[in-house]
């Protein structure tokens, strides 16, 4: 893992303590911040975060915001334009989606961390499946890994 791009449901876990999760998505902003793995917050993550509560809220010194700037707005066009969403999912949380891995393949940020297995990982999986993106999605619902920060390498013993 060399970055991470923080995505909107990870947010909202992280900042909300009853949330079934929160211990987990806490336990990954701590271990990011001590093995000082660069976390970017999207400026289309503001803005989906916003709607509900002020981004302010959250510990914004340990962000690097990251702009939707016009090489990711003409990446994301050539993604949307070469993988269609499938008919389910919603057209407007999709196209939000793609922005978020467009940034991640400019930018080349390694990992997304998120609670949407239903879009976001799934579109990650599948471009990478193609050979279009090295993103990979780390999904709260699986628990903590340390394997993810080492390159995979999992522990031989538990702790």
């Amino acid at each position: 893992m060399n970055s991470l791009l923080v995505d909107t449901s990870y947010l909202i876990t992280l900042s909300d303590s009853t949330r079934e999760r929160h211990g987990v998505a806490l336990t990954y902003f701590k271990a990011c911040i001590d093995r000082r793995v660069p976390m970017f917050l999207s400026s289309i993550v503001v803005s989906e975060y916003q709607v509900r509560q002020a981004i302010n809220d959250l510990p914004l010194r340990n962000f690097i915001v990251l702009p939707f700037n016009i090489d990711h707005a003409m990446a994301c066009g050539l993604l949307v334009r070469s993988m269609p969403r499938d008919a389910a999912d919603d057209r407007v949380r999709v196209k939000d989606d793609f922005k978020l891995i467009a940034q991640c393949q400019c930018e080349g940020i390694s990992h997304v961390l998120t609670e949407d297995a239903s879009t976001l990982t799934k579109y990650l999986d599948r471009l990478r499946a193609e050979g279009r993106s090295q993103a990979r999605g780390v999904l709260l619902r699986e628990g903590f890994d340390a394997a993810w920060f080492d390159n995979g390498q999992g522990q031989l013993l538990p702790p």
